[in-house]
């Protein structure tokens, strides 16, 4: 979750799946990579951000898609920024303006949420979480 000044680096994608929505830079791990290792490759070629990793934020386990979901707390040192080849544009946003409904992924809105609770009450707590579409709401 890469922050400057309060405010959050959010992606719009340019590739599938939920091409045009936003995200935060996330990616898959390559082979020999640490998870912080993989959260700062993805946030340059992403958002050519380089940013600090900090502490855990989320695990989400997305069971339907055979993934687990890993983010962390980042801060961004200085707000240069630009979209890389998987991103259309790049934005730092305020908490108030959030795209919330062009959120691409449930586990990107649950990792957000939690980070913007966290925030205003002045903790850093760990977050899990499961999202499967093979069960019905409730199921």
């Amino acid at each position: 979750m890469p922050e400057h000044d309060g405010k959050i680096l959010l992606c719009r994608r340019a590739i599938e799946p939920r091409r045009g929505y936003w995200t935060i830079p996330a990616g898959f791990m390559e082979n020999g990579e640490t998870t912080q290792d993989a959260a700062r490759r993805e946030s340059i070629e992403e958002a050519m951000a380089e940013v600090e990793v900090g502490s855990l934020l989320a695990v989400v386990h997305v069971l339907h898609a055979d993934q687990v979901h890993v983010m962390f707390r980042a801060r961004l040192a200085y707000p240069e920024f630009g979209a890389g080849p998987e991103s259309l544009e790049v934005m730092l946003c305020d908490e108030a303006d959030i795209p919330w409904e062009d959120i691409a992924f449930r586990s990107v809105d649950f990792a957000l949420r939690r980070y913007l609770e966290d925030r205003r009450r002045g903790v850093e707590q760990h977050h899990f979480t499961t999202i499967d579409f093979r069960k019905p709401p409730g199921g």
